[in-house]
């Protein structure tokens, strides 16, 4: 059906280029000569075209192809529209003859484009084939756009789902920092304040008139481990009444200024003592030193 197509206009055309052709002839000579003999002129033209035709046509269905023959073929249609020319110029009125004085071109070029469509033609189960593929290729590309499109909108939600835990973080760290650092600048207010000092004063019982009982925020030191605890001999309170009294009066290295400073040479030089009992300890010998 296809080749029809392409093969249907062009023998129409050669049918008609030859049938005008002949009748030109037939019209032209037979003033000058009897009829037939016109008459077999004219189909001699047709006959050379016809058998060129055939003739490469033959070519063509080995898949060969001759330019002697082409050049030949070319030159039947040109004589072919000579005589249409030649005689459309001889009548009175020439527009009705030119008009058609270019079929016998036309059709030599529809056969030519016939052989180029057989030159690249392609079987049906070729033509399935490249059917085939092609639609395995468009169902490739469809996958992989509808999996690119699936993953970037996973990536989108782990992203947005990430970003607002880490913002929450944040906030809640932010948060924590300004109550920690609220609830330290309150302690630290209070352990400056002149007022402290008269109220752990009037709760509790001074040693001396003068004395003014001090208190300080916890401080984290480093942790001794537990074999070392057990292992350090029990202090009782007179032993570390005399080891921290020693400390206060020590000259070398000069005496601590602080109990954080007293508790780290304390235990610098293996002394091993609960926190409660090391600092009752300082307590009573720096009132000592006070009243002495």
């Amino acid at each position: 059906m296809t080749k029809l197509k392409t093969v249907g206009p062009a023998i129409a055309m050669t049918a008609v280029s030859m049938v005008l052709t002949v009748v030109v002839v037939v019209m032209w000579l037979s003033g000058s000569m009897h009829w037939g003999v016109a008459l077999v002129v004219g189909l001699g033209l047709d006959g050379g075209w016809l058998a060129t035709l055939a003739y490469e046509r033959r070519l063509a269905a080995q898949g060969d192809h001759s330019i002697p023959v082409t050049v030949v073929g070319w030159l039947f249609g040109a004589v072919a529209t000579g005589v249409l020319v030649a005689h459309a110029l001889g009548e009175e009125s020439p527009g009705a003859w030119l008009a058609v004085a270019w079929l016998p071109l036309a059709a030599k070029a529809l056969w030519l484009v016939h052989g180029l469509w057989e030159r690249t033609a392609l079987t049906p189960r070729a033509l399935d084939s490249i059917r085939d593929i092609q639609q395995a290729a468009r169902d490739q590309a469809a996958v992989a756009r509808a999996r690119l499109r699936a993953d970037a909108g996973t990536e989108e939600t782990r992203l947005t789902a990430v970003t607002e835990a880490g913002a929450r973080v944040a906030r809640v760290q932010a948060k924590t920092a300004r109550d920690l650092a609220g609830a330290w600048s309150k302690l630290e207010a209070a352990r400056q304040g002149d007022d402290t000092a008269r109220a752990l004063t009037s709760v509790t019982a001074p040693v001396t008139p003068e004395s003014r009982p001090t208190w300080d925020l916890p401080v984290w030191g480093p942790v001794q481990s537990l074999a070392e605890l057990e292992a350090a001999p029990v202090l009782t309170d007179e032993d570390l009444d005399r080891i921290v009294g020693e400390l206060l009066a020590s000259t070398t290295p000069p005496p601590p200024s602080s109990y954080r400073e007293m508790a780290d040479r304390f235990r610098g030089d293996g002394h091993a003592a609960g926190e409660m009992k090391l600092r009752a300890a300082w307590k009573r010998a720096t009132t000592r030193a006070v009243t002495s």
